[in-house]
């Protein structure tokens, strides 16, 4: 699973996800890529669910980018415990992603191939994705 090897601060606020995308909205390394429409946080287990399902598909015909991570902790508190008592201990991490920002990027297949794989990737996320090409 993708997680920081170190942080500055162990639990952060949840904060409000507002606008679109500004940096990483266009391909820099492959052909094709997966792009989400909506906001929202993907977890480091869907990032590795979706890598696996798009690699499987392509096979070793392709190379795959992951243009996120996850690196904002989610934490929870124990089950069936009071109120009150503090904030509870990280549980996983989560990539905050808002819209138009790229996910996934592929190269070395044709644009049918990619697209099913990365539609695949995509079933496995949160958000609604869309499909990109280079041209625009």
């Amino acid at each position: 699973m993708l997680s920081p090897k170190k942080v500055k601060w162990r639990k952060v606020m949840k904060g409000r996800i507002r606008g679109h995308a500004t940096r990483g909205q266009h391909l820099s390394f492959g052909d094709y890529g997966l792009q989400a429409v909506e906001a929202g946080w993907i977890t480091n287990r869907q990032i590795e669910a979706a890598r696996v399902a798009i690699s499987r598909f392509v096979k070793k015909g392709a190379k795959l980018w992951i243009r996120i991570f996850p690196d904002k902790p989610i934490t929870k508190k124990p089950a069936e415990t009071r109120m009150g008592g503090g904030k509870g201990n990280p549980e996983y991490w989560v990539a905050v992603i808002k819209p138009g920002r790229i996910l996934f990027e592929l190269a070395g297949c044709d644009s049918a191939h990619a697209q099913e794989a990365l539609r695949r990737g995509g079933n496995k996320l949160p958000l609604n994705t869309g499909f990109v090409t280079e041209e625009g």
